[in-house]
């Protein structure tokens, strides 16, 4: 986890840096696809995803490893034609994963976050699960493991295969004439992410378009269809946290209300959307019907709110690339404390830009207890051998994080209602 929190300290930078460019295009040529609350939303379900798998978070059912020693008939060198087989393999395996994802109701819960956006930009790649909490794609490689390609080779390709993943979601780039017929292009991804009917479950490949056209799942860009982004049951919330687990609650709500019990077990294994006809009737739930006609979420925020979020995201931002930086001095106990002060707070942030009345509380608790930790140890993870009065920041940020859930919960408020806004 150590090497693979090292390989994030240099991929964020490089990613939020992309961002900044797709933003600053988009402004320049009158053509903006970023909304601040939606984007602040996808960068911080990014960081809660790579807290969860730099902590090592979740069961994984079989390991690459152990399949490898159990199942190889033979022992390959890595050569450059098995780094070539393997990629070939990881992105075979990762469109049988994602077709998996789209198709199963249960399997749906940790992909959910990744299509909740009403957006199609950079940001919106960033939103990856936290639910996804048992590992089961090294099943998918075990072709890999027959013919006994190294471990080595699938951990340096994992992640480079995952990243390479990221540029492909934007809407300022048109096709691009042959590579439409090779690799996953921006034109096909805005399909994926699509909700019109001709486009729902299209174009699942990550890399390589050749497993859609050969599987009978792709699907052109159409000039009179233009994609529109989003979930048929739209998520209703800036926080990525909730969102992760949305569909998995409406799976246990609906498997306790029917009274088929066959239903109770099948509901999690049928396709991806179904329910038991009796709780259908009882418990309908909104379902998009016309897809450029309804209304997407947003909520009440002044500039002075944007500029908040923008500044919590950042902060929460920077604390995780010192995790990250001081990974190996902090050690697993504190790593698990710092990791859930970054979730609490990425809870309460997002909370607060939905405008839950118990936002306030949350920040409230969170600014506390983080000001406490720092009171009894004196400073932050090791903040201060590095940062000249890091501690200090940190304290002054929860002071903040207090005053912003007061103000913008209770005064703010007030503010609009006399009519002094801002």
């Amino acid at each position: 986890m150590e090497t693979y929190a090292t390989a994030l300290l240099y991929a964020i930078p490089f990613f939020m840096l992309l961002l900044v460019l797709e933003i600053a295009y988009g402004y320049f040529v009158k053509n903006q696809k970023h909304r601040v609350m939606d984007t602040v939303s996808s960068i911080s379900s990014g960081l809660t995803n790579i807290v969860k798998d730099s902590l090592g978070l979740g069961v994984i059912l079989v390991s690459y490893p152990y399949l490898l020693e159990h199942l190889a008939l033979t022992e390959i060198r890595a050569t450059w034609l098995v780094w070539l087989v393997a990629f070939i393999v990881i992105d075979f395996a990762g469109y049988w994963n994602h077709r998996l994802s789209h198709k199963v109701n249960f399997f749906w819960n940790q992909h959910v976050i990744h299509h909740s956006s009403e957006e199609f930009n950079l940001a919106c790649a960033l939103r990856q699960s936290i639910s996804n909490l048992i590992g089961y794609f090294p099943l998918l490689l075990v072709p890999a493991a027959l013919v006994g390609v190294p471990y080595k080779v699938i951990a340096i390709l994992a992640p480079i295969h995952l990243f390479a993943q990221f540029w492909y979601h934007t809407q300022h780039i048109g096709k691009m004439g042959w590579l439409e017929y090779i690799i996953i292009t921006p034109s096909q991804h805005r399909v994926h992410h699509a909700i019109n009917p001709e486009y729902i479950d299209k174009n699942l490949g990550q890399i390589l378009c050749i497993w859609d056209r050969w599987f009978g799942t792709f699907q052109e860009e159409l000039t009179e269809v233009p994609p529109q982004y989003g979930v048929l049951k739209p998520a209703g919330t800036w926080n990525p946290i909730l969102i992760n687990f949305q569909h998995l609650w409406r799976l246990l709500r609906d498997a306790w209300r029917t009274k088929n019990y066959w239903d109770k077990v099948r509901i999690w294994f049928m396709p991806t959307g179904w329910r038991p006809v009796d709780v259908k009737e009882k418990f309908p739930v909104p379902i998009i019907t016309d897809v450029y006609g309804f209304r997407r979420y947003k909520t009440p925020a002044s500039k002075g709110l944007k500029g908040y979020a923008i500044f919590q995201m950042l902060f929460t931002l920077a604390l995780l690339l010192f995790m990250f930086y001081n990974y190996s001095q902090i050690g697993f106990g504190g790593l698990l404390l710092f990791g859930a002060f970054l979730f609490l707070g990425i809870y309460g942030y997002t909370t607060l830009m939905d405008r839950k009345p118990f936002a306030v509380w949350i920040e409230i608790l969170r600014g506390v207890l983080g000001l406490l930790l720092i009171g009894r140890s004196g400073d932050w993870f090791g903040l201060d051998a590095y940062v000249p009065f890091g501690a200090v920041m940190v304290a002054i940020y929860f002071l903040t994080t207090i005053f912003g859930g007061v103000y913008f919960t209770y005064l703010e408020k007030d503010m609009i209602r006399f009519g002094n806004t801002f």
